[in-house]
């Protein structure tokens, strides 16, 4: 079998996972900004 297969596979895996790991970052992120701007509304 092609080393190459594997390869590709892994760069598909490694590019899968960085996203997935953003997007879960950037919903994180919005999130607690919009709890901070509702900590923020009611000082």
């Amino acid at each position: 079998m092609n080393q190459w297969l594997f390869v590709i596979a892994a760069y598909c895996v490694t590019g899968a996972g960085t996203l997935a790991a953003s997007v879960i970052s950037w919903r994180a992120m919005r999130r607690a900004e919009r709890a901070a701007d509702t900590l923020s509304e009611r000082a």
